[in-house]
């Protein structure tokens, strides 16, 4: 039995070495430069005011004309080439023209690189010698499926000093993405070394999903194996412990033995990012809470908010459906809203959101004894952010069932089981240290971090050096 776990330890590490010292130098990059994104300041930041006067035609006749059947969402935002309605529903999103209900899905160069001058001069970028470099499915920063709704996508470099790369999406012409030179840099050696990340192989999700999925479980194995050989190798000197081992072994092995907790913690949380349902449920929705929290509305009821004038000062006008109610915010700052529910007069206060008991009509249909819902803490222990800043997420427990819901466009942000909340521990807890107590205090938490898998990364250098010789005697020996 121990000769095999020797044997079987032995050929995995060698096999894994490279890649366990790979994740945990990749690791301490990722936490200082994550994946590129466009933040929502970002993206506010890059709107206008909508043209009110340009917005001829009816949320209920641009539906109609977007042909989404489910359309739960319609936003209105102003494009260079005019303001368009953005219909969104589960089954993809389009975008018509507010002015005649025209579509509205960009399919030239020269708009697309309108719209990213724009959106540049806006942010006050510098544009001038912005050109439109690609249109593809996927590129190495866009292969995240949030983009399968947006493809193909435009890239638009803009030739400034950072080396900053706009995407604007083909289906409604919003800008969904930017990066810069350094972020690209640092994420080559961050997250797609990290996660397994090249294009060819990011662009099918299912195979790799498989892959890495795979490639975690066996070094998961490796790190288990070699735990127990560790501890069962240890000596017992008088009231001393100490390794059989000399030279690299002896290192690799006291270093293993210090390391052990927080190794077989980080591989077996890392597989777990991998689980999609496997051992642990994905916090979906059942189809009859589905059939609640996602139902579309009669979109003719948002005519009745027309008397109500959009402010001019709007960058952007969300219509969305809640509980069967149509209402509509208009954003006029990053963290600033108005809402406004079919039927109802404007709501008071600078940012307006849904109140506890609208959001308690919806959630007590979600499941039974329910209770009144809470405003969620900001160090609550299973935290989830509002799309506004500053917004509220309000908590509903349906027994073991938890909802959250964003008190300021009424999106269900979470649905909390007992499997999903087991989840947020061995995953998200013991990978990235996302304690509440270490949140409270972020330099503690980098410096863990990087001194944590600075450890691994050596450990694994170790190893390394022990598989390289172990098999180049065998293949000299072969």
């Amino acid at each position: 039995m121990m000769s095999a776990i020797v044997l079987t330890h032995r050929w995995l590490g060698i096999a894994f070495c490279l890649l366990f010292a790979m994740w945990f130098a990749s690791g301490i990059v990722m936490h200082f430069v994550p994946f590129p994104s466009l933040t929502e300041a970002e993206r506010f930041a890059g709107l206008v005011p909508v043209d009110r006067d340009g917005t001829r035609i009816s949320v209920a006749d641009a539906v109609a004309a977007s042909g989404i059947a489910d359309a739960r969402r319609v936003r209105l935002i102003q494009r260079s080439d005019g303001p368009v309605y953005v219909v969104s529903g589960s089954t993809g999103s389009r975008a018509v023209r507010a002015s005649d209900g025209g579509d509205a899905s960009v399919t030239s160069a020269d708009v697309a690189l309108t719209i990213v001058q724009a959106y540049s001069r806006q942010r006050g970028l510098e544009a001038v010698r912005a050109a439109i470099v690609a249109r593809s499915d996927y590129d190495q920063w866009s292969v995240p499926n949030g983009f399968d709704r947006h493809r193909p996508l435009f890239r638009a470099a803009l030739g400034d000093a950072p080396g900053t790369e706009v995407y604007v999406s083909s289906l409604t012409g919003e800008v969904v993405l930017d990066t810069t030179r350094s972020e690209r840099a640092w994420n080559w050696a961050g997250s797609v070394l990290h996660w397994i990340y090249p294009t060819i192989l990011r662009s099918s999700w299912a195979l790799w999903d498989g892959v890495v999925w795979t490639l975690s479980l066996l070094a998961l194995i490796a790190a288990l194996l070699g735990a127990v050989l560790g501890i069962v190798r240890v000596k017992i000197r008088g009231r001393q412990l100490s390794s059989p081992y000399r030279g690299w072994h002896a290192l690799h092995h006291i270093i293993g033995l210090v390391a052990t907790v927080f190794v077989l913690s980080w591989i077996f949380s890392g597989w777990l990012s991998m689980d999609h349902g496997r051992l642990f449920s994905r916090g979906q929705l059942t189809p009859t809470e589905a059939g609640v929290v996602d139902a579309a509305p009669d979109w003719r009821d948002a005519s009745s908010l027309d008397p109500q004038p959009i402010s001019p000062l709007a960058r952007e006008v969300e219509w969305f459906a809640f509980n069967g109610h149509v209402y509509r915010r208009d954003r006029v700052g990053l963290g600033r809203q108005a809402l406004i529910r079919a039927g109802d007069a404007p709501r008071d206060g600078p940012a307006p959101y849904l109140d506890r008991q609208e959001i308690g009509d919806l959630t007590a249909r979600l499941g039974t004894g329910c209770a009144a819902p809470f405003l969620l803490a900001g160090n609550d222990d299973y935290p989830a952010q509002s799309a506004l800043p500053g917004g509220p997420v309000y908590r509903t427990t349906c027994g073991d069932l938890w909802f959250d819901v964003d008190a300021a466009d009424g999106k269900l942000l979470q649905r909390l089981d007992p499997s999903r909340r087991v989840y947020r521990w061995l995953y998200s807890a013991l990978h990235t240290l996302d304690f509440p107590i270490l949140l409270a205090h972020a330099r503690l938490r980098d410096a863990l971090i990087v001194g944590l898998c600075t450890l691994g990364l050596m450990f694994s250098i170790t190893g390394i050096v022990i598989g390289w010789r172990r098999l180049r005697a065998w293949l000299a020996s072969a």
